[in-house]
């Protein structure tokens, strides 16, 4: 290898060590050059819809709304963006158990209407110089304010009277004196007595105080102000959703039911963590707290179904090229030498298959990638990527990120640990079937912890037709030091035919490997 070549390879590995990892860290301008399309993923997002976005952790969700409102506001349009997180002063109290659950909601629900005022005021700010009646702007802004400042004492009501009476007894004395050609003394005395009476009364409120809502006059007041800002549509962008306490959930969703779906120039887009989601209390005779899912706002765009390599290889094998080009030529390290994806995978790796893997070990997951390739630019560091440095990599990878997760919890280490001996160590496969209908903590923890990746939803099995299952596959870390050995997965699933590696869109050809969910207690899983 010449030294240009040396050169390059080391400029490579430069930016993929210092990619940047999260959306909320980098500027407008990086956030728009590095976003990657997985079509129709965008023109899902885009669309007037209200809608909720799935995705687990580093899926691209943030990265997502944030391009989603760079390219709103080139339209002419505002986007207001919202992140969960950051809402409030004291989030504590949201998560405090020892409160009650309407003080818990009503400070969730004050704050997020605070934080939705604060970037509404600055819209208000950009939209007030062309407006036909400036004026109006400031008299709504204030009407929205008033309307989430209402407070109400709760309890009871005590009044206290109080007398006092005083008497006293006035007296005086004086004395005039003096020296000159004839001193004396004269003295003169005064006495008297002045009784007096005062009274007093007071009115003594005993109770909570308790902050009073009422979301018919906050929708009014809101609709009253996006009126008068002349803007042609406001997209309510409200990101990680799942950051907020499980029971509170319903109730904000009920506030965002009742005052901003109704408002016809309002889009609302929410960005959630699927099985962390709670949006609806059901109750009698079709009433509800909360969104109804399909009814009230669309939930047709998880991230997870578009990246998952074994859904669909070259799709997944091009979005990832594609997201380690952009970051590369947003570098201060990028090359002229690389000016498009595929020269970019030919300088830096071996060979195709060698990216192909890398691609199957970051399992659909972004976040995932620029890590990864940062820990396999060290491994390889003026080297071509080559196999061995994506597989020490991907373990290195899970040992630390993943594995650290599971190895803090007993029963998701020993559950793990029976699945991947069941799966891989008997069936030589690398995923099998759960029941759609169950919702298993340790399963969705796993899921979360990306040791487990949901590949489809809602499928049938030949063996049992009326139960619906998810298929859910084992993460790349957790058999990469089985591959070429005796040990190693033959494939995704066995079917009548032998192993695949790319799953069909019928599932019923594949063998049983339904994982039972009876079975998980004590961790004494199943597969059958």
């Amino acid at each position: 290898m010449n030294t240009g070549t040396d050169d390059l390879l080391v400029s490579i590995h430069k930016a993929l060590i210092g990619f940047n990892k999260r959306a909320e860290r980098v500027s407008d301008e990086i956030l728009e050059a590095t976003f990657v399309d997985s079509a129709p993923l965008f023109d899902l997002l885009s669309n007037n819809n209200n809608q909720v976005i799935y995705g687990r952790r580093g899926t691209g969700k943030t990265h997502a709304l944030k391009y989603l409102a760079q390219a709103v506001e080139k339209q002419g349009e505002y986007p207001v963006y919202i992140d969960l997180r950051s809402v409030g002063s004291n989030g504590s109290i949201y998560n405090d158990g020892s409160r009650p659950l309407s003080e818990r909601a009503s400070t969730l629900i004050v704050d997020v209407l605070n934080a939705l005022y604060n970037e509404l005021y600055s819209v208000a700010l950009e939209a007030i110089d062309g407006a036909p009646h400036p004026e109006q702007i400031t008299v709504r802004l204030d009407d929205f304010a008033t309307s989430i400042q209402s407070v109400r004492i709760t309890g009871s009501v005590e009044q206290e009277q109080q007398q006092s009476v005083s008497t006293g007894k006035e007296r005086s004395l004086e004395l005039i004196g003096g020296v000159n050609q004839n001193p004396g003394l004269s003295m003169k005395a005064a006495g008297g007595t002045k009784d007096g009476t005062a009274r007093s009364q007071r009115m003594r409120r005993i109770g909570n105080e308790t902050v009073h809502l009422n979301f018919g006059n906050i929708g009014a007041s809101l609709n009253g102000l996006i009126s008068v800002l002349g803007a042609p549509r406001i997209w309510l962008l409200i990101d990680e959703w799942s950051e907020v306490p499980v029971e509170l959930q319903p109730y904000l969703a009920d506030l965002l039911r009742r005052t901003v779906l109704p408002i016809s120039g309002v889009t609302l887009k929410l960005a959630a963590i699927e099985h962390r989601s709670n949006f609806v209390i059901l109750k009698g005779k079709g009433a509800y707290v909360g969104l109804e899912l399909g009814a009230d706002v669309a939930a047709d765009l998880n991230l997870d179904d578009f990246l998952v390599f074994d859904n669909n290889q070259v799709k997944s094998t091009e979005f990832f090229k594609i997201l380690l080009f952009r970051h590369y030529v947003t570098s201060v390290d990028a090359r002229p030498e690389i000016s498009d994806p595929d020269s970019l995978v030919q300088i830096a790796f071996t060979q195709v298959p060698v990216f192909e893997e890398f691609v199957r070990a970051v399992e659909g997951v972004p976040r995932d990638a620029l890590n990864l390739a940062a820990k396999i630019a060290t491994k390889a560091f003026g080297n071509k990527i080559a196999m061995a440095h994506v597989r020490n990599a991907a373990r290195d990878w899970y040992q630390q990120d993943k594995q650290a997760v599971i190895r803090g919890n007993p029963d998701l280490d020993v559950l793990l640990t029976k699945v991947i001996d069941e799966i891989i160590g008997q069936r030589k496969a690398r995923a099998f079937l759960f029941p759609s209908s169950v919702r298993d903590d340790r399963i969705e923890q796993l899921f979360d912890a990306r040791v487990l990746h949901v590949l489809k939803k809602n499928i049938s099995s030949r063996d049992e037709p009326g139960v619906r299952y998810d298929v859910y596959k084992i993460d790349y870390g957790c058999y990469v030091d089985l591959v070429n050995t005796s040990q190693a997965p033959r494939g995704l699933f066995e079917t009548e035919e032998g192993f695949i590696e790319v799953p069909r869109d019928d599932y019923r050809s594949i063998r049983r490997a339904i994982l039972k969910p009876e079975a998980l207690n004590g961790a004494a899983a199943t597969i059958h």
